[in-house]
């Protein structure tokens, strides 16, 4: 069964694990889409423009997960498997962990590459720490000036956040309704014959 919530980093992060001679920085972000991340990988390799490999993987949008491992030039699922997994174990959405390695001049073997890129997303993760965020999605209703009082009791009811404005149409309010009570909601919505679309 779908919650109304999920599990991402309470902030960012990084930190380091080395073995023999070979070092693997980690990083941790908090991102929502895969411009994010893009621009995130972007951002690393632009601060380790001499660093052998930028390995990472990613777990997006909660409700319908996206997600991609990457072992940038490291033998197959030597890197961007053992991030991800990792990130799996601690039950991270809407994160990325990229690691960076710098080859110290001893081959680890596969084995040595998985324990490595687990090890320093693991460290990334625990220094980001973890919070709890709630799934929303979001609304907007036009009612009738008339009824609009309605649609505000309907709203507060829920105790979440909106926006309100007037249009041609009417009463316009844009709100994020937690996941589970979105289908409620539009039900409510349409009885009154209001028009309602989601963002």
């Amino acid at each position: 069964m779908q919650t109304d919530t999920y599990q991402t980093i309470a902030q960012f992060a990084e930190d380091t694990f080395k073995d023999r001679g070979s070092k693997f920085i980690g990083f941790a972000f908090e991102v929502t889409d895969e411009e994010a991340v893009k621009e995130k990988i972007q951002y690393i390799k632009k601060l380790h423009p001499t660093a052998r490999h930028v390995c990472y993987a990613y777990r997006i949008d909660p409700l319908n997960e996206k997600w991609r491992a990457n072992d940038d030039g490291e033998p197959a699922s030597s890197a961007g498997k053992p991030i991800l997994n990792q990130m799996k174990s601690v039950g991270v959405q809407n994160c990325l962990v990229a690691v960076v390695r710098y080859f110290g001049g001893t081959l680890l073997g596969v084995p040595g590459l998985i324990h490595a890129y687990k090890e320093a997303a693991n460290l990334a993760l625990q220094a980001a720490g973890l919070k709890t965020k709630l799934i929303t999605v979001q609304i907007e209703v036009v009612c009738p000036y008339a009824e609009s009082g309605d649609l505000m009791k309907l709203i507060k009811q829920l105790q979440v956040d909106y926006k309100n404005d007037s249009t041609a149409e009417g009463f316009l309010l844009s709100a994020e309704i937690p996941f589970s009570e979105v289908e409620k909601f539009l039900s409510i919505v349409e009885e009154k014959g209001w028009l309602a679309s989601r963002k």
